[in-house]
């Protein structure tokens, strides 16, 4: 009857008592965060209960589990799969408290902060340290793991000796690696690109969407996804039309003829402006900046908030300049001229000749009648 109680004690209590606590502490956490609602922290805190549950659970069993004394022949095997388990649970929760007390962080400097150029720069900042986080404690948790096998704890002399030449070797081997990893973090305290940046790289315009310790990604306007190495933005130009401010100012051209209307073409200009909601009412211009034999340049400038206004304002503008240039003065678009030229003054149409009929030579007197 013993060898039945005692496992059953054991393995339930620890079972009890693990959902026990889990359940006293995410109730402490939910009435903490219903008192402090001006923070995520609480909210984010309760993400990690079932982490902190097994870490229990773990922990409970495997400082009990010789006196439960259940399979003694495998005892050896099962004390050592709990040790990896509740290493993997206690790194699991290293990874959630950590992303818990960042986000908290980013989220009270983006209540503090109006500028959204800074906000996206403590963004990308934020997520990069988060991958570097759980990077360096899944090292660590891996490490562990393998030093609880005594093969392992007898290598690692050996492996310390070695260190360095496999270091070199490494380093040489994952070059490319290393070189973007070092950009990621360039990238992400240099202040070069953010998520959430207009960018144009390889003649693609896009917004960065993803930036990780190795790639960046870019979501383009018809809704792509390009996938660069961050090395790219480290060697390489590349247009950011976020950085400084959002705001931007836009181009129209249009290839008129000569007669356009230009101070009825500003009017209307104006016109079209105030009733499109992309246009941010900064500034506005209208000016003839070339010409050729059959048309002129007419150049318009627009501002807008963002890229993506500035492209509603700019296709709006072309459309409806177009459309009533059409409909009230169509001579004011650029047409074919088929009409005669016109000599200078005081010459004819029609070649000298000479008397005898035949075309005057350049050099030849005119000869006097007779």
């Amino acid at each position: 009857m013993e060898n039945v109680l005692r496992p059953l004690i054991v393995i339930g209590g620890s079972v009890v008592l693990t959902l026990l606590i889990g359940w006293a502490t995410d109730l402490l956490m939910r009435k903490a965060d219903e008192r402090h609602s001006e923070t995520p922290l609480w909210g984010l805190l309760r993400r990690g209960r079932i982490p902190y549950q097994l870490v229990i659970f773990a922990a409970l069993l495997r400082g009990s589990y010789d006196e439960a004394r259940v399979l003694e022949a495998h005892r050896i095997g099962i004390g050592r799969t709990l040790t990896l388990v509740l290493i993997g649970a206690t790194a699991w929760l290293t990874i959630r408290i950590a992303a818990a007390v960042v986000e908290t962080t980013y989220t009270r400097y983006t209540r503090a902060q109006r500028d959204p150029a800074r906000v996206r720069r403590v963004r990308t900042q934020v997520t990069l340290i988060t991958r570097v986080v759980t990077a360096i404690v899944a090292v660590v948790a891996i490490a562990a793991m393998l030093l609880t096998f005594p093969a392992m704890r007898a290598a690692g002399a050996s492996l310390l000796a070695s260190a360095g030449i496999l270091g070199i070797v490494a380093g040489v081997a994952a070059q490319s690696t290393l070189s973007n990893m070092f950009a990621g973090l360039q990238i992400a305290f240099g202040d070069m690109v953010r998520i959430g940046d207009t960018v144009v790289v390889d003649g693609e315009w896009g917004t960065v969407e993803e930036i990780t310790l190795t790639f960046l990604t870019v979501r383009t306007w018809d809704e792509r996804r390009i996938t660069m190495p961050v090395s790219y933005f480290t060697s390489k130009p590349f247009e950011n039309w976020s950085r400084g401010g959002a705001q931007m100012t836009g181009i129209v051209y249009w290839h008129l003829d000569h007669s356009a209307p230009m101070d009825a073409m500003r009017e209307q200009l104006r016109d079209i402006l105030r009733d499109c909601p992309a246009w941010d009412g900064r500034a506005y211009d209208l000016t003839v900046t070339d010409s050729t034999p059959n048309t002129m340049q007419v150049r318009a400038l627009v501002t807008a908030k963002d890229a993506d206004d500035i492209w509603t304002v700019r296709v709006t503008v072309r459309e409806r300049m177009l459309r009533w240039l059409s409909e009230h003065h169509p001579y004011a678009l650029p047409r074919v001229n088929t009409a005669d030229a016109t000599l200078p003054p005081g010459v004819n149409g029609n070649r000298p000749t000479s008397p005898d009929g035949g075309p005057r030579r350049a050099h030849e007197p005119p000869r006097a009648g007779r």
